[in-house]
């Protein structure tokens, strides 16, 4: 019987802590996003400020990962909804994007390309595992296709995610300086801007569903 007491005590608490790491990962996000509409560093952007103080305080704390992910697990499928929104400003910019459609297929190809080549090329280098290899592959694209896609090729989505987000971190952080060095001769080349911000989110989505639709063909390379 107290083993009994014992174990729903812990249940208990897990549940308290999970509850807690909710409404601490929430509180983090609200408060990184007003230091960085303040200060305006990319060191405060939330998809890189939150995860790195989460992960202070949960490997001090020693909180499992399953605990933490116990009531924070639907913030992940938020990410769906949040890609589908993109569809509005691709929408009012339709004319825009008619215009430049080659360009975008083009781009769309060669990145697949080069991210998936690239990565799996890297990957077998340095040696690295089979479950690996397969969450790299993935990482060029935007978190919901990404975890649609570690489905079908069987890769570890806890990988895939945290890939992605790495790979979407170093983009912001030196993303400006590479265009900086590279001679483009178009704005919109850039993605810097609102009309270039739609275009650069239609060519996120496009990769995506190409990503996905790809999957099949990923899931027999030899890895």
């Amino acid at each position: 019987m107290s083993h009994f007491y014992a174990s729903l005590f812990e249940d208990d608490a897990a549940r308290l802590i999970a509850a807690g790491c909710f409404v601490l990962t929430v509180a983090l996000y609200f408060a990184a996003k007003r230091l960085y509409a303040r200060f305006k560093s990319p060191w405060l952007t939330p998809l890189l400020a939150v995860p790195a103080v989460l992960a202070v305080i949960v490997v001090t704390a020693r909180i499992p990962y399953s605990v933490y992910f116990a009531d924070t697990h639907w913030l992940m499928w938020l990410l769906g909804p949040a890609t589908v929104a993109f569809a509005v400003p691709i929408y009012e910019y339709r004319a825009l994007l008619k215009r430049h459609w080659i360009s975008l297929t083009v781009g769309v190809t060669v990145g697949i390309l080069v991210a998936v080549g690239g990565s799996l090329a890297l990957a077998k280098l340095l040696h690295l595992s089979p479950e690996l290899q397969r969450s790299l592959a993935t990482r060029s694209v935007s978190t919901p296709f990404a975890l649609a896609v570690s489905d079908k090729i069987h890769a570890p989505k806890d990988l895939t995610a945290l890939f992605v987000i790495a790979t979407g971190v170093c983009g912001m952080l030196f993303g400006e300086i590479v265009l900086a060095l590279v001679p483009l001769r178009t704005q919109l080349a850039r993605e810097l801007g609102s009309e270039e911000g739609v275009v650069a989110s239609l060519t996120m989505m496009i990769a995506g569903v190409a990503m996905v639709l790809l999957a099949p063909v990923l899931g027999m390379l030899p890895i």
